[in-house]
């Protein structure tokens, strides 16, 4: 329920009611009085005629009004509609005359003999017998009714023209509200936008809800410290490629030249040099290929059904004379009745070299390595290098497979290493097998590298 109270759909959704049931309310309001009126002028009118209608039958028995006044106990005793049995003839609004206006019957306020105007007898009820009117049931004071009504009709169209300026003021508020905290958010995106497209990457802008518009602003400053990041990762990454380029360039430049000038003999030791600076040179610019086909997703792989304890069993082989070398303990421990993993078996091969080669060279002499594969949720295979060094810093954990990454000195690049690109390609290689790669640290253990590939069941 918090998180739906946070949302923009359910505060529009909730302004919107809330205006709607003010103007309902209004409408309810002011239909209520007016029904309750005109039910009152019904009313009246029928009692007007349900009283001629009986002062027709009287006139017509009686041949005129002779009597009459001791008709009005029976008639006004409560049989009428709206009128109680303790209104008597001088509390009745209605008034009886003649045809010629001359009043029979008191009530209203006139009394027996008076006259009034036959255009206002007319405005009531006629009293009609034997085909002829013969007197009316008339209200003295229609014309201040009359007048009453049309004061009371003014100031219903003045309630509604003012229930209709304040639904609209509701209304105006509300949308101005609702357009604030809508506009503010989205001009601070749009002026942030436009400063990323200017060059200035490291823009943020204030979360100031929990809403869809504070989702869309926190990911904003997530993006646009990612972009940051990423910009400053590949400056970083373009002086280290020109420094590595520059390194091997520069010796073979320098002994090509001292070969040139007779300074150096050219003998087999000058020669090996050059070679080897040449082979790191080609190196680096093979990495980079690999790395840029991998990331395009343009990288060719053979993936098939393969032996996790085969590719284990291959990186062991391969490095076991560099562990001897070394001093350091290099073991194999795999299940040889793991599932198959789909992959490409030489690509593989390239991953595990590059993990195996930089845990034999962080760890100590008479350290250790141990190659693992266990199943895991029968749907994949964790493959394990796990190593004795001093393990990662939390900040190398995170950054580990970032391109040039140097933020961690007791594990960094040593001279015999390759181009610092190597755990980048490795990321880029597994992913591109459908596979993940992490690395954590194991408690008093150094450092471990964890692949996870799905088996060949599971991609069928």
């Amino acid at each position: 329920m918090a998180a739906l109270n946070r949302s923009l759909a359910f505060k529009l959704t909730l302004a919107f009611l809330f205006v709607s049931l003010t103007g309902i309310a209004l409408v309810a309001f002011l239909a209520s009085r007016i029904t309750a009126v005109e039910f009152g002028n019904y009313i009246t009118e029928q009692n007007q005629t349900l009283l001629a209608e009986q002062l027709a039958d009287y006139y017509t028995a009686n041949g005129g009004w002779s009597g009459v006044h001791q008709l009005m106990p029976r008639v006004l005793g409560g049989h009428m509609m709206g009128m109680g049995s303790g209104q008597g003839a001088n509390r009745n609004p209605f008034a009886i005359t003649d045809a010629q206006g001359v009043a029979v019957l008191p009530g209203g306020g006139l009394r027996v003999g008076e006259r009034i105007t036959l255009a206002l007898a007319q405005t009531g009820t006629s009293i009609v017998a034997n085909g002829q009117v013969v007197g009316y049931v008339v209200e003295p004071g229609e014309a201040e009714q009359q007048q009453l009504r049309a004061f009371f009709a003014r100031r219903v169209n003045l309630a509604i023209l003012l229930a209709a300026v304040g639904a609209v003021g509701v209304s105006l508020l509300l949308a101005g509200l609702l357009s604030r905290s809508v506009t503010r958010p989205l001009q601070e995106l749009t002026h942030a936008t436009h400063r990323m497209a200017q060059g200035d990457l490291a823009q943020q802008v204030p979360v100031r809800s929990e809403d869809e518009l504070g989702q869309l602003a926190a990911s904003f400053n997530q993006m646009s410290a990612q972009l940051a990041r990423a910009q400053a990762l590949r400056r970083q990454m373009t002086a280290d490629i020109a420094h590595d380029l520059r390194t091997p360039l520069s010796i073979i430049l320098g002994h090509a030249e001292a070969l040139r000038d007779g300074v150096l003999p050219a003998n087999q030791a000058t020669l090996e040099i050059v070679y080897d600076e040449a082979r790191r040179l080609n190196r680096l610019i093979e990495d980079l290929r690999t790395l840029s086909l991998a990331e395009a997703g343009e990288l060719t792989l053979a993936l098939r059904p393969v032996a996790p304890q085969s590719m284990l069993e291959r990186a062991y082989a391969a490095h076991l004379p560099q562990a001897h070398e070394r001093h350091i303990t290099l073991t194999l421990a795999a299940n040889p009745h793991l599932p198959l993993v789909q992959a490409d078996p030489d690509r593989m091969a390239q991953v595990l070299d590059n993990l195996v080669s930089n845990a034999l060279r962080f760890t100590p002499a008479d350290g250790r390595v141990t190659l693992s594969a266990r199943a895991q949720d029968h749907s994949a295979v964790l493959l394990s290098v796990q190593d004795s060094g001093p393990g990662l810093s939390p900040d190398a954990l995170t950054h580990a497979f970032d391109r040039f990454y140097r933020g961690d000195i007791a594990r960094q690049r040593q001279p015999d290493g390759g181009s610092g690109l190597g755990l980048a390609i490795v990321k880029s290689l597994v992913e591109a097998q459908h596979g993940r790669i992490w690395a954590e640290n194991q408690p008093d253990e150094g450092a471990s590298f964890n692949i996870l590939l799905p088996t060949s069941n599971s991609t069928s």
